[in-house]
């Protein structure tokens, strides 16, 4: 984790278009477009590639690249922040990873369980990406009898039902559920009963939460259903000779009822 002082921290000011010294004014904690929020872990993870190759500035081009988006959408989303760069230099790698992790929260390690330990849940508790960006992954929770006391990559499965006790000892910031989508909801209510404000929701359904509870879900059958689509478009544009023939059937890009058939690929 970095050690530099937060950006705002005398003498860490973001230069402001180019102008030395000039440190641009933002708050502590931005209220920043959940769009950009969503792309700041892509471009820290693009920063950490650069330093460890030695690089120790990048400009916005080099660093779209490398983070996979637009040089001008990202020199938006990093002005958020009060960072510009230097004109003619770029932006301070090591300062601008300081920057989005202290906007990020990961300036502390954050206490992570992990509820479900079927193959999913048993990747997860492995992931090593976990520990590098800075969560702790503190216990490992299961119901199945055949699960619970098994030692997986150092932690013991404990009984859901340890899950308050575990909480008092120790505060979870994040709870991961990797459950099947049956029991998913139950989970999460517990976890909100044990104090927990960020879920990450891998099971397939809907979760029900209070105000004031994140939940972020991971949908991989959605993901490839819109790596579907992109496909079927495609073959689409390829002509009737590249289409899978779809119910009623519809071929080609200019086929009658066209709007279903792309609602049956998604649906």
């Amino acid at each position: 984790m970095s050690q530099h002082p937060p950006p705002g921290a005398p003498g860490h000011g973001a230069t402001d278009q180019g102008e030395p010294g000039h440190a641009a004014v933002v708050p502590a904690l931005p209220d920043l477009p959940e769009a950009t929020i969503a792309r700041l872990p892509e471009y820290l993870r693009a920063l950490h590639h650069l330093a460890e190759a030695g690089h120790e500035t990048a400009s916005s081009e080099e660093l779209a690249v490398a983070a996979g988006v637009n040089s001008a959408k990202l020199r938006k989303d990093l002005s958020h922040l009060g960072s510009y760069g230097t004109r003619g230099v770029g932006y301070d790698v090591t300062l601008l990873v300081d920057q989005i992790e202290n906007v990020l929260g990961l300036t502390q390690r954050r206490s992570v369980v992990l509820v479900g330990l079927g193959n999913l849940g048993h990747a997860l508790a492995g992931y090593a990406g976990f520990a590098s960006r800075g969560f702790r992954i503190a216990a490992l929770f299961d119901v199945d009898p055949e699960l619970v006391g098994q030692r997986i990559h150092g932690l013991t499965v404990r009984h859901l039902d340890e899950l308050p006790q575990v909480a008092a000892e120790d505060p979870i910031a994040i709870g991961v559920i990797s459950t099947p989508a049956e029991g998913a909801q139950s989970v999460a209510d517990r976890l909100v009963a044990a104090g927990v404000t960020g879920i990450l929701n891998f099971a397939p359904r809907v979760l029900n939460v209070p105000v004031g509870v994140d939940v972020r879900k991971v949908d991989l059958a959605i993901e490839l259903q819109i790596l579907s689509f992109h496909q079927h478009r495609k073959s689409s544009a390829a002509g009737p000779a590249g289409l899978t023939a779809l119910p009623g059937g519809l071929t080609g890009p200019g086929a009658h009822h066209s709007t279903d058939a792309a609602e049956a690929v998604g649906s």
